[in-house]
């Protein structure tokens, strides 16, 4: 049975896109290499003079080539060209044309560490059956009308919320409109997707699903943890039928490209991450670099190459959609920006939160952040198709099944406006996310929007995004600004204080680069530090907005600070871009000798342009592009140190909700956020008073932003030592100290006082006990030594009774509300949960690493 599966799956079309592969490599017998070489120079005619075998095109990336052979420790290509070099210089004959000049860019493939599938697993806890409420009423007549007879749709949360109304995606009165996602295809880019599954098998696109893992062409899952893919797609375009639960987009096709279950090369990895891209709409991928709150890594050129392509030729030109997870490791002071993938102006960014809207332990705050959408938490995870003929899970959870439910809104939006572009999409994302009552660093953006970085824009409302869609108008084509180097080369201040450089944007530079106004902004600089956790970057625009670029990461160890690192940030959407641009750079720890220095910098500006006929496409990206670091402008940087206050991170703050009315009597309604006292009186913690004072001193013009006040993280004043946590750790960290010296203090005194004792019960001590009587006379006097000696009991019983009554509770409390990184109001009493209950949320957050 299964082999006539194959056989169907593997039709004329299928076998066909097969066919127009890279033959199968294998990196155990040889090496390969990716070449870029001038269209006027034949790929056979380099690889004859190199002694290389050409393997043929790199499908996609125009004028890319994959040569291979026999494996070997050095650079056949590099050892040419600086051969070619070296005997140039000798000025040897015939040597003025060369098929090597044709060479534009080589790159000799490794295995990179597989990527990380961002999934926490949760422990499913025993439910009772819920009683039939007004909700499951209003649930059971929607499936009624839908006619979905699925026998875990009742469990699917995250489509209909009967015990939290309204904490869902808002997806059926979408449904109702008959938009369910037909003509639609999404990729899910992970370790395999089960074709057989009952819940799958209707939906699966053989022709846009491969295995680059074991260069197969379909990505069957093998390994035993092989699930990962599954139950992203499941949760995607699972169908309506009698297995498990169904899908978003449960009328959409779904394809699967095997790429986590082995260490892959970045040719591999960039063909698949544009594979099929005229067929395949939208890539679903949810994995990344560690979360370990040490990592910093990018994708490799190639990668870049691909992901542009893909926005630029994929879907007839509207461009491929890219929906990355956000990370799990915010619980190890981990940051989306400092991951290349969810930083990427071509991917939407999507966080997680609970079925009760609250911010779960894991999920990554960053400016890169778009949306946020469902995943575990609160006691209950995402339930869908799982491997195997009929098999269901409930235990699906992290970033991973966050980022699966926003493919699946976009499946319903794409085939609503099917002629809308990859930038179409996230201006619709950030319209129409919808704010709610979580406290968070919450400021509104130029778009009249609201803002965090631990939610980014809001949660996704499928309804919401639709109906925006049915009459939006498309955006103009993209344009883009990009500043000089800004040389700083300046020690950083650490403490209170931070490196501040200003760069001023005029009307006229944006007019020349044809830019209207602003969607994503990157900054790439280079730090030399000796220590990287202990930095922290913000960046002021001119209409006050501050993007947190970098935050302290309390295990990166690293000594080599930022290398041409880009940070991005999506919390400028919408400004003009005009004004002074404030970049400031902070060391958090002081006093632990680790030193370091603001070398450069330089911002990007990428939004829509002003006259589409004046649009141009970016180019592709090179290695090359950020080597002008000494080019000198006439746009120098002002710089000078600011003071900023010790806190280093957004201050939580609630705002009143902004959720678009629902559809009247179609289902239960929103529940209401807190109540609009807010006009005059919301605080925005990361707003500043752009007050560009402008100093004239020493003949340096200076520009000294003042930023709002933040709360400190510093428990006790310098030169103690933050440890580079938060107030509450530091607490803990003292008063554990206290308590030591207490400890070694009582007990030197019990020794003392024992052996005192012990010589005046011997009677050989009486002599002994004369002369310590008289030290202590000729010191200080009698009453002196015994009014000493009172007097350090009496401390002594001070000192413990600081500490006794308190619990861990009381010591763990903070007057000012500190919370640490991003965390949210109910973090203390998750942690206690996590702690007494042995969730498995947290055992998992050991292994963050697969965001689902």
């Amino acid at each position: 049975m299964r082999v006539l599966h194959l056989c169907t799956l593997l039709s004329a079309a299928g076998l066909a896109a097969a066919g127009q592969h890279l033959p199968r490599r294998n990196y155990t017998t040889h090496d390969y290499y990716a070449v870029h070489i001038s269209p006027s120079t034949s790929p056979q005619e380099l690889a004859s003079h190199l002694g290389l075998t050409y393997d043929g095109p790199l499908t996609s990336l125009a004028e890319h080539h994959v040569f291979k052979a026999p494996k070997h420790d050095n650079d056949i290509i590099d050892d040419a060209a600086q051969e070619l070099k070296r005997r140039r210089r000798k000025r040897e004959p015939g040597l003025e044309s060369h098929p090597l000049d044709s060479v534009q860019f080589t790159q000799k493939q490794k295995l990179n560490p597989r990527h990380w599938k961002r999934s926490v697993i949760p422990q499913s806890p025993d439910r009772a059956v819920p009683p039939v409420t007004d909700a499951i009423k209003a649930q059971r007549e929607v499936a009624n009308k839908l006619q979905i007879k699925d026998p875990i749709f009742e469990e699917q949360w995250h489509l209909f919320n009967v015990k939290t109304p309204g904490n869902d995606i808002n997806i059926t009165d979408v449904w109702m409109q008959g938009i369910t996602g037909k003509g639609v295809t999404a990729c899910v880019v992970d370790d395999g997707l089960d074709y057989d599954s009952a819940d799958l098998k209707d939906n699966f696109f053989a022709e846009g699903s491969y295995d680059y893992n074991d260069h197969e062409d379909l990505p069957t899952p093998k390994l035993s943890d092989d699930r990962h893919g599954t139950r992203c797609a499941g949760e995607i375009a699972a169908g309506r039928n009698n297995a498990c639960g169904v899908g978003l987009a449960y009328d959409a096709k779904i394809s699967g490209v095997r790429i986590l279950s082995g260490d892959i090369s970045d040719l591999d990895e960039a063909l698949a991450i544009n594979y099929a891209m005229q067929k395949n709409f939208i890539y679903s991928c949810s994995w990344g670099p560690p979360d370990d709150g040490k990592t910093m890594q990018a994708p490799g050129i190639l990668i870049k190459k691909a992901m542009v392509t893909a926005v630029q030729q994929g879907r007839g030109g509207k461009g491929s959609i890219y929906v990355f997870a956000a990370g799990n490791g915010a619980a190890s002071d981990d940051n989306c920006n400092f991951d290349g993938y969810t930083n990427s102006i071509y991917s939407i960014t999507v966080g997680a939160i609970d079925k009760n809207n609250n911010h779960p332990y894991y999920s990554e705050a960053c400016s890169a952040q778009l949306v946020v959408t469902y995943s575990s938490g609160s006691g209950d995870s995402i339930h869908t198709t799982d491997v195997g003929a009929n098999k269901c899970t409930g235990q699906h959870g992290g970033t991973s099944a966050a980022g699966p439910i926003g493919v699946g809104v976009y499946a319903l939006l794409l085939e609503a406006r099917p002629d809308l572009t990859w930038r179409d999409v996230q201006w619709l994302t950030v319209l129409t996310a919808v704010q709610f009552d979580q406290p968070s660093d919450w400021t509104k953006a130029a778009t009249g929007k609201m803002f965090s970085h631990q939610f980014g824009y809001g949660k996704l409302d499928a309804w919401a995004i639709v109906e925006k869609a049915k009459d939006w108008e498309l955006v103009k084509p993209q344009a883009w600004y990009w500043s000089p180097w800004m040389h700083v080369k300046k020690p950083i201040p650490e403490g209170d204080h931070g490196l501040a450089s200003v760069f001023e944007v005029t009307a006229d530079m944006l007019k020349e680069a044809n830019f209207e106004r602003v969607e994503h902004i990157t900054l790439t600089m280079n730090v030399d530090h000796q220590r990287r956790g202990d930095i922290l970057v913000q960046l002021h625009s001119p209409s006050g907005m501050v993007s947190h670029l970098s935050t302290a990461r309390r295990d990166d160890e690293a000594a080599i600070g930022y290398e041409d690192w880009t940070f991005m940030s999506v919390a400028h959407w919408g400004e003009s871009g005009i004004g002074n641009w404030t970049v400031i750079v902070k060391d958090v720890i002081t006093g632990n000798m680790k030193k370091g220095v603001f070398i450069d910098w330089r911002l990007r500006l990428w939004g829509e342009c002003i006259d589409a006929a004046k649009a141009k496409l970016l180019p592709m990206p090179t290695i090359h592009e950020d080597d002008d670091h000494d080019k000198i402008d006439d746009h120098p940087a002002h710089t000078t140190v600011v003071s900023v206050p010790a806190g280093t991170r957004p201050t939580m703050t609630a705002i009143p909700a902004d959720h678009p009315d629902r559809p009247v009597n179609q289902k239960p309604s929103q529940t209401q956020a807190i109540s609009q006292t807010q006009a005059t009186s919301q605080t925005q913690a990361t707003s500043q008073t752009q007050a560009t004072s402008q100093t004239q001193a020493n003949g340096e013009q200076t520009a000294a932003p003042t930023t709002s006040s933040l709360p400190s993280e510093n428990f006790l004043p310098n030169p103690f030592p933050t440890f580079g946590v938060s107030k509450r750790t530091q607490i803990w960290i003292y008063g554990a100290v206290a308590l030591i010296i207490l400890f070694i203090a009582g007990l030197g005194t019990y020794l003392f006082i024992a052996h005192r004792k012990r010589l005046r019960e011997s009677r050989d001590s009486y002599e002994f006990e004369v002369l310590d009587d008289v030290e202590d006379r000729e010191d200080t006097g009698m009453l002196g030594a015994a009014a000493s000696k009172k007097k350090r009991a009496r401390r002594g019983g001070e000192l413990y009774d600081a500490f006794a009554g308190e619990s861990d509770e009381d010591l763990l409390s903070d007057d000012e509300g500190d919370e640490g990184p991003y965390r949210d109001r109910d973090g203390e009493r998750y942690n206690e949960k996590f702690e007494v209950e042995g969730s498995d949320d947290a055992s998992s957050a050991s292994s963050a690493g697969k965001r689902q």
